[in-house]
């Protein structure tokens, strides 16, 4: 244990050797059983783990299903902040990251020392947080949201309630035109949704007339200006399903578009155009995860989200408080 420990400090996963003759998805479904886990996969994971998974979704679906669920073993195919959700709705149960470096640049630039300064200066305000934060941020928010139900929440407030809203620029701008409430805003973003070129979609826009241009509400406010349709990783696989358009250029992660390929099968995809031509709208925290480490994460329970138990117990409430709101507004 004290060997693989080292590893992880060193590497961030457990590089254990494999035999290439093994069949991985029949190795991992068998532990599953062996030892009650449950697979979370994020969209944005690659196609094979998405296609293992118990359970793919959004982060608010993610939330949900680790609150729910029976299993033992919560393995969590996503970034360092999604676990950490999982082991805070789920204290008592295991929860495993196949990569303990898969962390999220949106969730950096908000370290909770600095955002704890931010946030004294504005002491009549509420806190609300999107989720991709830390268990720590977390721990000093009031109400925590997801990129679905972040206009709902703000809105079930009263609209004298003076609001803070982190750590997300575009999405809390994206909800300050939507609600009209005048809410103050960390300076926040994702690497993967502002690398996206205005000039590059147009010409897109030009050559397929018919597509419909869809956009996750972290992308920059010039870039939605453009969009047919703006919402979170599930909203816009749900437009692509309901549409009758038989082409969609698709502004997120790009690990979105095998679920839309697989729902709509005889429609076309294109991943949004970065702005710069060595740049790519991967998300390369995500894309940490393999099915290797994933099974290596599952034979040897490790590495496993730990957190103290003050912070699991003040971070836990503004997630509750979520998905209290969430399911009263039936989202």
């Amino acid at each position: 244990m004290e060997a693989y420990t080292e590893q992880l400090n060193a590497k961030g996963y457990i590089d254990e050797a494999i035999d290439p003759r093994l069949d991985l998805v029949e190795e991992i479904n068998k532990l599953k059983k062996k030892k009650n886990a449950v697979i979370l996969a994020h969209y944005y994971q690659e196609p094979e783990i998405q296609d293992i998974a118990d359970y793919i979704g959004d982060s608010l679906g993610l939330s949900q299903q680790a609150a729910k669920t029976d299993a033992s073993v919560i393995v969590f195919a996503g970034v360092h902040f999604m676990a950490e959700t999982a082991k805070i709705l789920s204290p008592t149960k295991k929860v495993l990251l196949p990569d303990l470096k898969a962390g999220c640049s949106l969730s950096d630039s908000c370290p909770p020392h600095l955002f704890a300064k931010f946030k004294e200066q504005y002491p009549d305000h509420i806190v609300i947080t999107y989720v991709n934060c830390t268990a720590e941020l977390k721990a000093l928010s009031d109400i925590v949201c997801t990129s679905s139900n972040a206009v709902q929440i703000v809105e079930s407030l009263p609209k004298n309630q003076k609001i803070i809203f982190g750590p997300d620029k575009n999405l809390g701008d994206y909800v300050k035109r939507k609600t009209g409430r005048d809410l103050v805003l960390w300076n926040g973003a994702c690497m993967v949704h502002e690398i996206f070129s205005q000039e590059k979609i147009g010409k897109l826009k030009e050559q397929y007339p018919g597509a419909k241009f869809i956009a996750h509400p972290e992308c920059e406010e010039h870039i939605l200006s453009e969009a047919d349709y703006i919402g979170s990783t599930t909203g816009l696989l749900k437009y692509t399903i309901q549409q009758d358009a038989d082409t969609f250029i698709v502004a997120t992660e790009s690990g979105i578009i095998h679920q839309m390929q697989k729902a709509n099968p005889g429609k076309t995809f294109i991943p949004a155009p970065p702005n710069n031509a060595c740049a790519c709208n991967d998300c390369p925290h995500m894309k940490l995860n393999t099915l290797e480490k994933l099974y290596n994460a599952m034979r040897f329970e490790l590495p496993e989200i730990d957190l103290p138990e003050d912070v699991i117990f003040r971070a836990r409430k503004p997630i509750e408080r979520m998905l209290e709101i969430s399911e009263k507004l039936g989202l």
